[in-house]
């Protein structure tokens, strides 16, 4: 849970102070935080199951939220304009963010595995 928050107050940090981020930073870093903190809700979800489960439930919600964003329907363009709902749900399709996505759930899995392999003390 320390890891969801941290993370979710990192990709609020990268949109709020994006103008002083460098670009790349600026133009992917949230997206990839977005798809890390949907791995450890998984995570934190069904911690029984394997990291390989964890990481293709968690590229489906992201996938899925990402291709629902190709349906422009009154109502949930509505949601989309609050808030939460744009940064739940997005804007608009882009190619690149399933790119974006698939990193952050890899960077994540990545350090879940290696945690999971250090020797406790």
């Amino acid at each position: 849970m320390a890891a969801i928050l941290l993370i979710v107050a990192s990709g609020l940090g990268v949109r709020m102070y994006s103008e002083a981020l460098p670009p790349f930073v600026a133009d992917h870093f949230g997206d990839a935080l977005w798809a890390c903190m949907i791995y450890c809700s998984v995570r934190c979800l069904w911690v029984n199951k394997p990291v390989s489960w964890a990481i293709v439930i968690s590229i489906g919600i992201c996938f899925a939220i990402e291709f629902s964003q190709l349906y422009q329907a009154n109502w949930i363009n509505a949601i989309r304009h609050t808030t939460l709902g744009g940064l739940v749900l997005g804007h608009g399709f882009l190619f690149i963010d399933l790119i974006r996505y698939s990193a952050g759930i890899m960077l994540a899995a990545i350090v879940d595995v290696m945690k999971r392999l250090s020797p406790r003390t």
